[in-house]
C-alpha cells in the first residue's frame, strides 16, 4: 500500500511529476484562456460585439468586458477558497478548471452583434464573468498544490511552477494567433478565425482534468483536518485574524499584474494602432520578450530559496518602477528593437515580482485559511493592478501619452513595496 508523504518530505518521483505537472497545466490553461481573450479584445471584439461609431469607444468597451473577469475573481476566490479550505484542494481545483474552461470554449460559439443584437455582448460578458469565477480559485489552489507538497527548503522552487504557466499560456495563445495570421486573411480572421483558439482550450482542459483527477490531497490539508484546524467560515477567520497579511499580500500582487497587462494587452493594442506596427510583427516581438518572463521566474525562485522570497519580490517591484520611468522613451521610440528591449526588461523584472508569489503568499497564512487567503489576495491585487490597467492606460495615453501611462507602473511598484514594508513592521 502506498503511504502519503508527510509535510517537509518529498513525494515519490512519479507523484512529484504529477503534482508539478498538475500545478503547471492548470495555470497554463488559466493564462492561455486569459490571453486569448485579451488578444481578441484588443483585435476583434470591439467591432464584433460592441457597436459604436468611434473605434476608441469600441476598444474601451471591449477592454471593459476584459476587466469584468477581474471583478468576478474575488467572488470566485471566496467561493472556491471556502471549499478548498473546508473540503480539500483536489476537488476544488477540478471544479475551478471545469468552470473556467467551459466558459472559454463557449465563447467560441457566440454570434456577434450583427446576428443577435445586444444579446451578443450580454452573453459575452456572462461567459467572461464565468471565466473570472473559475480563475478566482485556480491560481491559489495550484500554488498550494505545489508548495504544500514541497520538501523543506524547496518551497519557492516548487512554487515557481504555477507562475511558469503565465509564459507558457502566453506563448501558446499568441503563437496560435500568430499562426492564424499567417494562414488566414484579415477578413477570415475577423469572420471566424478568432474562434479557433477558444475552441482549442477544450483540449487543454481535458488534459488538465486527466492529470488532476489522479492526485491525492496535500499533506498540509490532511494534517489540519486531522487536528480539527479547519475554520467553519474561512473568510471570516481570514479577515478577523489575518488582516495585516491579507492587505500586505494584496498590495504585493499589484506590481506583477500592472507590469503584465501593460506590456502585453495594452502594448499590443497601442503598438498596432497608435504606433502603426504590424500585428504579426508586434506579436512576434511579444512572444520573444515573454521568454524573459520565464527566465525571471526561474532565476528569482531559485534565489528565493537561498535568500528569501521577500528580497526577490523587492527587486521585482523596483524593476516595475524603472519600467514605468522608461516606458515613454522606449515604447514610443519608433524602433521595434528598442520596444523589444523594453518589453524583455520589463517582463524579466515581472519574473521577480511574480515568480516568488507562488511560495510567498502561502507562507502568509496557516493551512486552515490558506486557500482563501492566497486566492483573495491574488485576485484583489489583480483588480487594482490588472483590471484597471488597460482601461486606465488607454485613457491616460489619450490624455498625456505614454509618459503618463508609465506613472501607473511607477505607482504600482511603490504600492507593492509598501506591502512588503507592512509585513516588516509586523
Amino acid at each position: 500500500m502506498k503511504t502519503a508523504p508527510t509535510p517537509g518530505t518529498a513525494p515519490a518521483p512519479a507523484s512529484t511529476r504529477r503534482i508539478l505537472v498538475a500545478s503547471l497545466i492548470g495555470t497554463s490553461v488559466e493564462f492561455y484562456d486569459f490571453y486569448i481573450y485579451a488578444t481578441a479584445a484588443a483585435l476583434v471584439f470591439g467591432p464584433l460585439f460592441f457597436p459604436a461609431e468611434d473605434p476608441g469607444v469600441q476598444l474601451l468597451a471591449s477592454y471593459a468586458s476584459f476587466g469584468l473577469a477581474f471583478l468576478a475573481r474575488p467572488l470566485g476566490a471566496a467561493v472556491f477558497g471556502h471549499f478548498g479550505d473546508r473540503l480539500g484542494r483536489k476537488s476544488t481545483l477540478v471544479a475551478s478548471l471545469m468552470l473556467m474552461g467551459g466558459s472559454t470554449v463557449a465563447i467560441a460559439f457566440l454570434p456577434g452583434y450583427a446576428q443577435i443584437g445586444w444579446a451578443a455582448p450580454l452573453l459575452l460578458c456572462i461567459l467572461r464573468f464565468g471565466q473570472g469565477l473559475g480563475l478566482g480559485g485556480e491560481w491559489g489552489g495550484a500554488s498550494l498544490l505545489a508548495v504544500e507538497n514541497a520538501p523543506k527548503g524547496h518551497e519557492n522552487r516548487w512554487g515557481m511552477f504555477p507562475p511558469l504557466g503565465a509564459p507558457i499560456g502566453f506563448i501558446a495563445a499568441n503563437g496560435f494567433f500568430l499562426l492564424l495570421g499567417t494562414i488566414l486573411s484579415d477578413q477570415q480572421f475577423r469572420d471566424w478565425g478568432w474562434r479557433l483558439p477558444f475552441l482549442a482550450s477544450s483540449v487543454l482542459v481535458v488534459l488538465g482534468l486527466w492529470v488532476r483527477l489522479k492526485l491525492t490531497e496535500t499533506p498540509a490539508f490532511r494534517e489540519a483536518a486531522a487536528h480539527d484546524a479547519l475554520p467553519r467560515v474561512p473568510i471570516a477567520t481570514l479577515f478577523g485574524s489575518h488582516l495585516r497579511a491579507t492587505v500586505a499580500g494584496t498590495t504585493g500582487v499589484v506590481a506583477c499584474f500592472a507590469l503584465f497587462y501593460l506590456t502585453t494587452a495594452f502594448a499590443l493594442s497601442y503598438g498596432t494602432t497608435t504606433l502603426g506596427y504590424g500585428r504579426q510583427a508586434f506579436l512576434g516581438v511579444e512572444i520573444g520578450a515573454i521568454l524573459f518572463l520565464a527566465l525571471g521566474v526561474i532565476v528569482a525562485c531559485t534565489l528565493a530559496d537561498r535568500t528569501g522570497a521577500t528580497r526577490m519580490l523587492g527587486w521585482g517591484f523596483v524593476g516595475c518602477v524603472l519600467s514605468g520611468l522608461l516606458m515613454g522613451p522606449m515604447l514610443g521610440s519608433g524602433s521595434l528593437w528598442i520596444v523589444f528591449v523594453w518589453l524583455a526588461a520589463s517582463l524579466f523584472a515581472m519574473g521577480f515580482a511574480y515568480g516568488p508569489l507562488g511560495g510567498w503568499l502561502p507562507s502568509l497564512f496557516e493551512p486552515g485559511v490558506r486557500y482563501t487567503g492566497v486566492s483573495i489576495t491574488f485576485n484583489l491585487g489583480g483588480i487594482i493592478g490588472g483590471a484597471l490597467a488597460p482601461i486606465a492606460a488607454q485613457a491616460l495615453a489619450a490624455r498625456g501619452g505614454l509618459g503618463l501611462v508609465g506613472v501607473y507602473l511607477v505607482a504600482a511598484g511603490i504600492l507593492s513595496l509598501g506591502g512588503l514594508m507592512l509585513l516588516r513592521r509586523r
